[in-house]
This record gives structure tokens, C-alpha cells and sequence, in this order.
């Protein structure tokens, strides 16, 4: 099992492999299966994200059972068919399919979690987005998870990917920042570029706190996956172009879990800080629950 980002790179340059053909064959070797087992697999859950982002985005979409979030991915689609979008259509079909992801999740549907509920929304949102763009095949669609998943992999084993244990940071930041690279090598990218895309990606969030109002995965969460998936494009085209992160990715790894350790128990998904504390925060959670902090 590959243990760092760099070992990652050097292995796919050594071997003049992809990193996600790296990973099939890590899964390959773990788990005894074949490889048409292993791809139909991630062939499998693919086919939930389409779905979740479908679900989400056509008729009046979806709504949780608090009421609190839902149907904004459709506003979303339907400002998006006016084409006077201020950040490009891209961006806001990015946004569209991230949200309908996550208001998905809230209404307690079928999602895939990458790597948890709270951030599904950001990797579909980037990869469906890129589809459309560049008319991306099945293979190249589940060549994606399989990059994202070797660096989230490599996240998960060396810091955290929960907001309890580390904040947003850790949920939302790993998303993006796996998306990101997934981003780089479908559309031709080098091992190293993967790697400084994902080293911006979730450079770019670190701090981000985990505070859920009412405790619930939906406000900020959701919109939250919108913003992850515009910055996993843009971490994305900055390492196309040939920019640089300067802090390695693995460093950057390692800066997350320290301020994930150092951040205050109220901003790690405890309801009790942040945005959750606020008066509207408290007053939602009284409506729905009956009781402050």
C-alpha cells in the first residue's frame, strides 16, 4: 500500500503507469479479485453518482425531512439555461451536480460517499461537469475514481477525512483536493501535476472548520461541496498550466492533520460552534429539536 503522495509519483514514472492504474493494481493484489471484478465495481459506483446528481437536478428536485435544504440545484440549472452566469457555465454546472450530490444525501438517499456523505457532492460535480465538457468516455469516468481514490486513500491513512477528528478541512478540503487531481490526469496530466493539483487543492482549505447547524449534515455542507468542486477545477487548471504548489503534497497532508488536532472540539462537527452557534443557527436548531446549546 502506497504510503505517501510522493511514492505515489514515483512508482506511476518508474513503472510508466498512470497513478490510477497503480491503484487497480494495489486492489488487484489486496483483494485477489480480477481486474473486470475491480472495474465493475467502480463502474458501480459511478453509476450512483450519476444517479444522485440526476435525481437532484431534474423536476423540483429533492428536500430533506427538516425542510431546511433542498432545491437548489435545480435554481441552479434553471439559472444556469439564462447564460448570464458570472463565473462560467462550467463552474456553475460544477456547482449544480455537487449540490444535487449533497441534497441527495440530506433527503437520506443514495449517494457514494468520497470520501464521506458530507463531501460526495465535489468529486461527482467535477468529473460529471468535465464529461460534458470533453465528451469523456465510461473508462476515462471510472479512471477518475480510481485516481481519486489513491490520494484519498493516501490522506486517510496518514491524517483524517472526518470533520469530528479534523474540521471541513478534512472532509470538503480532501474531496476537492482528490478531485482535483483526478481532474489533472483525465485530461492528460502528469503524475506530478495530480500531485501539485492536489496539494493546491486542499492548501487552498485548509482551516476550514466543520460547524453543522442544528448538527445536521445540510447547512453549510452542502453549499460547501459547490465551493470545493470550483476549487478543485481551479487547482486543477493552475497545475495544467505548470504552476506549483511549492509545499509538497504530503507536507501540506500533514499540515491539515496538525490544525485538524489543534482545532477547538466546537468547530469539529459538534453543533456547537460556528455557524451553529449563531442566533439563526440556535433558533433552527430549537424549531427542529426544541433546545439550544
Amino acid at each position: 500500500m502506497y504510503k505517501s503522495i510522493a511514492e505515489l509519483v514515483s512508482t506511476a514514472n518508474k513503472e510508466n503507469k498512470l497513478i490510477s492504474e497503480l491503484m487497480i493494481d494495489q486492489e488487484m493484489a489486496q483483494s485477489g479479485e480480477t481486474r473486470a471484478v475491480i472495474i465493475e465495481k467502480m463502474s458501480t459506483n459511478l453509476e450512483v453518482m450519476k444517479q444522485a446528481i440526476e435525481r437532484g437536478s431534474n423536476g423540483e428536485g429533492v428536500t430533506s425531512s427538516t425542510g431546511l435544504t433542498g432545491g437548489d440545484a435545480v435554481l441552479l440549472r434553471k439559472y444556469r439555461e439564462k447564460g448570464q452566469s458570472l463565473s462560467g457555465d462550467a463552474n456553475l454546472e460544477a456547482m449544480q451536480y455537487a449540490i444535487a450530490t449533497n441534497e441527495v444525501n440530506a433527503s437520506m438517499g443514495l449517494i457514494c460517499a468520497t470520501p464521506t456523505a458530507g463531501s460526495s457532492g465535489t468529486l461527482p460535480g467535477v468529473i460529471f461537469m468535465i464529461q460534458k465538457r470533453l465528451n469523456l468516455s465510461h473508462e476515462k469516468m471510472v479512471q477518475a475514481l480510481f485516481t481519486s481514490s489513491a490520494f484519498g486513500m493516501i490522506v486517510a491513512n496518514n491524517a483524517m477525512i472526518a470533520g469530528a477528528t479534523g474540521g471541513c478541512q478534512a472532509e470538503v478540503g480532501s474531496a476537492s483536493a482528490m478531485a482535483a487531481a483526478a481532474a489533472v490526469e483525465i485530461t492528460g496530466g502528469t503524475p506530478e501535476q495530480c500531485a501539485e493539483a492536489f496539494a493546491m487543492g486542499l492548501s487552498n482549505l485548509l482551516g476550514l472548520v466543520c460547524d453543522p447547524v442544528a448538527g445536521l449534515v445540510e447547512i453549510p455542507c452542502i453549499k460547501r461541496n459547490a465551493i470545493g468542486a470550483v476549487n478543485a477545477l481551479t487547482a486543477a487548471d493552475m497545475a495544467l498550466a505548470g504552476l506549483s504548489n511549492k509545499v509538497p503534497a504530503d507536507e501540506v497532508i500533514m499540515a491539515m492533520k496538525d490544525i485538524g488536532e489543534r482545532m477547538p472540539s466546537a468547530l469539529r462537527e459538534t453543533g456547537v460552534g460556528g455557524l451553529a452557534s449563531t442566533p439563526t443557527g440556535q433558533a433552527i436548531k430549537m424549531k427542529i429539536f426544541g433546545e439550544t446549546i
